[in-house]
């Protein structure tokens, strides 16, 4: 890969870190520190009613979820920038074929082809 794809894609990925641990930041704010009481102003730590309690938990293990999801999503980010700097960036890590730009402009921290990606996940392999 050319120095300056590979500059652009690290700015890319830079970006794109920056702003997920922004929104990781928030969501362990928002899930693990915010209660319902604390949202609404009211003094009672009571909720009004049983279902209240099921929709507070419902939507702390959905903010979880999302949080778990994000940091997949960072680790995978910096071995994109682990592999712009050791030069292999843009090769797949299974098959050893470059990645063509278009799936590398959608998914800029994809370390495998569509090919061997299909076949990891039809195989399990997430």
């Amino acid at each position: 890969m050319k120095k300056t794809d590979a500059k652009h894609y690290k700015e890319r990925l830079l970006s794109l870190r920056a702003r997920l641990r922004g929104d990781v930041h928030a969501m362990a704010e928002a899930a693990l520190h915010k209660t319902r009481a604390e949202a609404s102003g009211d003094l009672s730590m009571m909720p009004i009613h049983m279902a209240d309690v099921g929709t507070d938990n419902y939507e702390q293990e959905f903010t979880l979820s999302l949080l778990e999801n994000e940091e997949h999503t960072l680790e995978a980010i910096e071995g994109a920038l682990e592999r712009i700097e050791s030069g292999t960036y843009g090769d797949c890590a299974e098959c050893g074929r470059i990645i063509p730009k278009t799936r590398l402009n959608a998914i800029p921290f994809t370390p495998y082809c569509v090919k061997c990606a299909s076949k990891r996940e039809s195989n399990g392999d997430l």
